[in-house]
């Protein structure tokens, strides 16, 4: 389970995040929807310790991130598609996040299938394609056999097969127990794959609710977006 209170974040004038609390279920598909720049990205990277919040706090499973032993097998993220060295291979690259993290070799083959990518796991991951740079992300992510699965905007780069598939697993992993946290500014792929919606716009929370109940207020989920949203623009300055 994730918790945020009160998160904030401001770069100097510019306000991100302001006083933003939710709370991420295991057992279901959190979608996390906002206009771009609403601080979706800004918030992920709190509660995986990358950005320090100015005010408020989050945790997973009751801990900061920083103070997880293992957090490579308690917490698989995907940020940013290309984070690997472009001249290492797929496999290699798999192999050693898992050497530096304590898991078992043979899970670098499951992974790799898992994503679709076995037969590319000696290609340079340079070469990839952005789609098949979001499989090895999410392989990385899935390397330590994780509780909690944290996505930023993962459908990035793929084609409409890889986005079913993309669906697929987020829901089974969700099936499973475990606490799927993805972001998107997709209304249509968050209808079809999320349980529960978290809807920010400029840094603040707008709603918190199932894909149910927000349907119901409106027309339409992306109706119902919309009118959350409407006016939400980019960052703002700090009065």
């Amino acid at each position: 389970m994730i918790e945020a209170r009160g998160l904030t974040k401001r770069y100097g004038s510019t306000v991100a995040v302001e006083s933003l609390s939710f709370d991420v279920r295991p057992g279901i598909v959190t979608g996390f929807l906002g206009p771009n720049g609403s601080g979706k990205s800004t918030t992920m990277r709190m509660i995986l310790g990358l950005d320090a919040p100015d005010a408020g706090q989050v945790r997973i499973g009751g801990r900061r991130y920083r103070d997880l032993r293992w957090p490579l097998r308690e917490v698989g993220a995907v940020l940013e598609a290309r984070t690997f060295h472009p001249g290492r291979r797929a496999g290699t690259h798999l192999a050693a996040l898992a050497a530096g993290n304590a898991i078992p070799r043979a899970r670098v083959r499951e992974v790799l299938g898992i994503v679709g990518l076995s037969d590319v796991a000696r290609r340079r991951a340079g070469k990839f394609s952005l789609g098949m740079a979001q499989r090895l992300g999410i392989a990385a992510a899935l390397l330590g056999d994780p509780g909690v699965l944290i996505l930023d905007e993962p459908v990035n780069g793929l084609d409409p097969e890889g986005i079913r598939w993309l669906r697929n697993l987020l829901r089974s992993l969700a099936a499973q127990g475990r606490t799927v946290f993805v972001s998107s500014h997709l209304i249509s792929e968050m209808a079809q794959t999320a349980d529960h919606l978290v809807v920010i716009g400029r840094g603040q929370l707008l709603a918190d609710a199932s894909v149910a109940e927000l349907s119901a207020r409106s027309a339409s989920l992306e109706e119902a977006f919309l009118e959350l949203t409407a006016g939400s623009a980019e960052y703002r300055s700090a009065s």
